[in-house]
């Protein structure tokens, strides 16, 4: 029984975003990129009406944990863009992006969004196989638009699904 206990697999809610996430939303965000965003970045963001965005909350958490997830969106004229998404290290491969991500683009959608649009590092490969198998395809590139911790230069492709 103990064992079991100990092995638990996480669940996950998928809620909105709310201003007082914006602090733990700005720690992950800095775990996870080069290019850090404050948690005043965050509100000013989501205090716009065309900006929405989604945490992922552990619900059966014995103890609390660091925030899982998140993803942060923008709808403007039909068109959506993810501004930016992060899961923490720990949990990659856990299927809590895919279902940020479901929850973004059912909300663009709702919101009149007929395309949705992001950018991702080419080097970036768990990203790449999430976005492709979500239906994002590659319509652009930026050359040498990431600059890495270490300097290197990599890549943006900018991808797009249509929501409609």
């Amino acid at each position: 029984m103990l064992e079991s206990y100990l092995t638990l697999k996480a669940e996950y809610e998928i809620v909105p975003m709310q201003l007082q996430d914006c602090a733990e939303v700005a720690a992950l965000h800095g775990e996870r990129f080069t290019r850090v965003w404050g948690d005043s970045e965050f509100e000013s963001l989501l205090t716009q009406n065309t900006t929405f965005g989604f945490v992922g909350r552990q619900t059966n958490a014995i103890l609390k944990k660091a925030l899982p997830g998140f993803v942060l969106a923008r709808n403007v004229a039909g068109e959506a863009e993810i501004l930016t998404i992060a899961v923490s290290t720990r949990l990659a491969r856990s299927g809590l992006g895919w279902r940020l991500m479901q929850a973004a683009m059912r909300e663009a959608r709702n919101r009149g969004g007929e395309t949705m649009f992001l950018e991702v590092d080419g080097v970036n490969q768990p990203a790449l196989g999430l976005y492709r198998k979500l239906g994002f395809e590659t319509v652009g590139e930026r050359k040498a638009y990431y600059v890495g911790e270490n300097g290197a230069k990599s890549t943006a492709l900018v991808m797009r699904r249509v929501l409609r």
